[in-house]
């Protein structure tokens, strides 16, 4: 081989390792770019696949923890790293502002939702839910899955829906309080309860339930999901998940799991 085959037989070598470490510094670029969001539980189904539209677009994958919108704030407060919190009520959003715990200019209101009355899905009750109504007998010595009504929003919901009804103090004693209201959906979904206060989103989600009344919007506070980035956020990514959330390009995403969507113009 000739001097200039050599040479270029070493540059071809060279070419080919820094193409690598190029391409590895890539991967690791855009694992940096993750985006972790903490969000309630009752948005699962959508936004798991409104995260996997996301990362098919952008490239940076969002990395989702959901629990009680309860638990999920004293996480961050505790300094759990997130870049999203994604709430099911304005409370807990507004004990992180608060706090100063997550950057205000970027809070919006996302999405809407409905409480409902779930029972297993082969049965043939139905509830017209007014005041009077008798939700203990309904029961007949069962519990009211429901969740926790001192923290959880969706627990919150259903104890105010309960009360402006005047029914809470009859049934209070039988609720089975659940750490987050996908956890009060499994009781009715595994017989566990023969009744459940839920989500409309979440009864539509598991196909072992039913809805067997709708509570009226005005006996409870308006259900609304704020998000917004967190103060310790610096990843550009998040603010982008943020604006796609809110965009038209996942509206039907969440419309189709039985969300209201409040659409907000692109960087708002």
């Amino acid at each position: 081989m000739t001097a200039l085959g050599k040479q270029m037989r070493v540059w071809t070598r060279f070419a080919a390792l820094s193409l690598a470490i190029v391409l590895f510094a890539a991967a690791q670029a855009a694992r940096a770019e993750d985006v972790v969001v903490f969000a309630a539980a009752s948005l699962t189904n959508a936004l798991d696949e409104a995260g996997q539209l996301f990362e098919k677009q952008v490239g940076a994958r969002p990395k989702i923890s959901y629990a009680a919108s309860s638990a999920l704030a004293k996480q961050i407060e505790s300094g759990a790293p997130a870049d999203i919190f994604i709430s099911a009520d304005l409370d807990w959003m507004n004990y992180l502002e608060e706090r100063h715990l997550i950057q205000p200019a970027t809070r919006r209101n996302l999405f809407g939702n409905q409480l409902v009355l779930i029972a297993p899905g082969d049965t043939d009750v139905r509830v017209e839910i007014k005041p009077g109504l008798d939700l203990a007998a309904l029961l007949k010595g069962g519990r009211l899955a429901m969740a926790d009504a001192d923290s959880v929003p969706a627990g919150r919901y259903g104890k105010a829906a309960l009360e402006k009804l005047g029914i809470w103090n009859s049934v209070r004693g039988a609720v089975a309080s659940a750490e987050s209201v996908r956890a009060a959906l499994l009781l009715v979904s595994r017989r566990e309860a023969p009744l459940g206060v839920v989500y409309a989103t979440d009864a539509k989600a598991d196909p072992r339930v039913k809805i067997v009344g709708v509570f009226p919007d005005d006996g409870h506070p308006p259900i609304i999901y704020p998000a917004a980035l967190t103060s310790s956020s610096k990843n550009p990514s998040a603010a982008r998940l943020l604006d796609f959330l809110g965009s038209p390009a996942a509206k039907p995403i969440f419309k189709k799991e039985g969300f209201t969507v409040f659409l907000h113009p692109e960087g708002a």
